[in-house]
C-alpha cells in the first residue's frame, strides 16, 4: 500500500497560526481561501516536514509568534513526523516507538510529489526522458528514433533527387523513327558497298545478255552457215533471259542520305538514350524512396509496439520525436486536467510507495475540471492536497488568517514571553 497523509497539525509556520487537518484518503483535498491567508504555507510546511531542510522556508517562523514552528504529520504507514523547537529538528517515530530520520522518509517519498511544478515546467524532452526512465525502454527508443531520422533524411534526399530527375527527363527531347543505338559511317559504307556489288553483278548479267543477243543476230545472218551455232546461241540467250528476268537495281540514295545525316541521327539517338537513362534512374530512386518509406513505417510500428508493451503509468501515454504525448497530443495541447493526470501518474511511478502529491494554485482550473481530476485520483487510489484562491463549495476547507475557517479560537490567546502557548490539536474545521 502506498503511503499517504492521515493527519497534519501545523503551528506558526509562515502565515499559518494553527491548522489541524485530516485530508481525504483518496481524491482531492482543496485548501481554499483568499490570497495571503496561508494556503500555500500549509503545503510548504508539509514539504519541510517530510522532504528535509532543503524545503525549509527562508522565513519559516510566523511573524509575531511567541512560540517556535511546530509540524506534526501522521502517515498511513504508522510513521509520525515532527518538527518543533527552536531548531525545528526532525523526529521520525515508527509504530513501535523506534526513532529514525530523513533517510527513511526519502526511501518512499517522491521529490516530485512535493514539487510537482518541477515536472510540469520541465522541457518536453525532460518529461519524455522521465517517462522512458520509468518504463525502461529509453535506450531502445532512442536507437529507433535515430534510425528513423537517418532513414527519413536519406529518403528525403532521394525524393528530391528523384523529382529533379523526373523533371529533367520530362524536359529532354525525344525522337521517333531513329535507331535505338547510334550508328557509324563504316556500317553505312558497308551497306553501300554491298548494294554496289549487287548492281555490278546485275550489270555483268546485262552485258552478257547483250552479247548473247548479238550472237543470235550474227547467227541468224549466217543461219545457213551455222545452224548449230545458232541453236547454241539461242539456248545461251534463253538461259541469260531467264537469269535476268527478275533483276532490279537497288538505290543507294537512302544510304547516301543516311551517311550525310549520320551526326544528326546519332544526336537524336543519344537524346533518346539519355532520356531513357534519366527515366530509369528516376524510377529507381522512386522505388528506393518507397523502400525507405516501408522501413520507416516498420520502425514506427516497432516503436509503437515497444511502448504498447511497456507498463505505462497511464493508458494513452507515448513518446515520439523526443516529446511526451497523451492520446497523440503534445503537452501544450493537453487540457489542464490532463496535464495534472499525466504528471501525477508519472510522478507516482517514480516512487510507487508515495501515495500523495501536493499541488499549488489550482485556481486556473474550472470546477468541472477539478471534479474530473478528483474522480481520477480516487479511481487511482491517490491523495492530492491542493490550494485554490476560492471560497466556493469545491474547497474542502477554507484557510482564513492562518486558521481553518470556523476553527479559529473565539478569544485571543493571552500569552506571556515566559510561558508561550502551544497549539492545541483539537482545533479542527467544523
Amino acid at each position: 500500500m502506498s503511503v499517504k497523509i492521515n493527519t497534519l497539525e501545523i503551528e506558526n509556520v509562515k502565515r499559518i497560526k494553527a491548522v489541524s487537518l485530516t485530508p481525504s484518503e483518496n481524491g482531492l483535498t482543496i485548501l481554499g481561501g483568499d490570497n495571503g491567508q496561508g494556503k500555500t504555507s500549509v503545503l510548504d510546511a508539509i514539504c519541510w516536514a517530510v522532504g528535509g531542510n532543503k524545503y525549509k522556508p527562508t522565513n519559516a517562523a510566523r511573524d509575531g509568534a511567541y512560540t517556535d514552528p511546530h509540524i506534526k504529520i501522521t502517515l498511513s504507514n504508522g510513521l509520525i513526523v515532527e518538527r518543533s523547537g527552536k531548531n525545528a529538528a526532525l523526529k521520525v517515530i515508527d509504530p513501535q516507538g523506534n526513532k529514525s530520520g530523513q533517510a527513511l522518509l526519502d526511501s518512499f517519498i517522491s521529490e516530485l510529489a512535493l514539487n510537482l511544478p518541477k515536472f510540469l515546467n520541465a522541457s518536453d524532452k525532460e518529461k519524455a526522458d522521465t517517462l522512458l526512465q520509468i518504463i525502461g525502454v529509453g535506450d531502445q527508443l532512442v536507437k529507433m528514433e535515430q534510425e528513423e531520422n537517418r532513414l527519413y533524411e536519406q529518403r528525403h534526399a532521394i525524393g528530391q533527387i528523384a523529382d529533379q530527375k523526373k523533371k529533367f527527363a520530362a524536359e529532354m527531347p525525344s525522337w521517333q523513327g531513329v535507331p535505338e543505338q547510334p550508328v557509324t559511317a563504316s556500317e553505312l559504307i558497308l551497306q553501300q558497298q554491298e548494294i554496289l556489288r549487287k548492281n555490278a553483278e546485275n550489270q555483268r548479267l546485262r552485258l552478257q545478255l547483250a552479247a548473247c543477243e548479238d550472237a543470235v543476230v550474227k547467227a541468224q545472218a549466217a543461219l545457213q552457215e551455222a545452224k548449230h551455232a545458232l541453236a547454241k546461241a539461242e539456248y545461251d540467250a534463253a538461259q541469260a533471259r531467264k537469269s535476268a528476268k527478275d533483276l532490279q537495281d537497288e538505290s543507294t540514295a537512302e544510304i547516301e542520305k543516311s551517311i550525310s545525316e549520320i551526326d544528326a541521327v546519332n544526336a537524336k539517338v543519344r537524346d533518346n538514350l539519355a532520356k531513357a537513362a534519366a527515366e530509369q534512374e528516376a524510377d529507381g530512386l522512386s522505388r528506393r524512396y518507397e523502400e525507405l518509406t516501408t522501413e520507416i513505417e516498420c520502425i514506427r510500428t516497432a516503436r509503437r509496439e515497444l511502448l504498447h508493451g511497456a507498463n505505462l503509468p497511464l493508458p494513452g501515454l507515448s513518446v515520439a520525436d523526443g516529446k511526451l504525448l497523451y492520446h497523440e497530443r503534445a503537452w501544450d495541447c493537453m487540457s489542464g486536467a490532463e496535464q495534472l493526470m499525466v504528471a501525477t501518474a508519472i510522478v507516482r511511478c517514480l516512487k510507487p510507495d508515495c501515495g500523495f502529491v501536493l499541488l499549488d494554485k489550482l485556481e486556473q482550473m474550472d470546477v468541472r475540471t477539478l471534479a474530473d481530476f478528483g474522480r481520477w485520483l480516487e479511481s487511482e487510489g491517490l491523495q492530492a492536497i491542493a490550494t485554490r484562491v476560492s471560497t466556493g463549495d469545491e474547497c474542502s476547507v477554507i484557510i482564513e488568517d492562518g486558521y481553518i475557517s470556523g476553527a479559529k479560537p473565539e478569544e485571543p490567546m493571552q500569552t506571556a514571553p515566559s510561558e508561550p502557548p502551544r497549539y492545541v490539536p483539537g482545533w479542527k474545521q467544523k
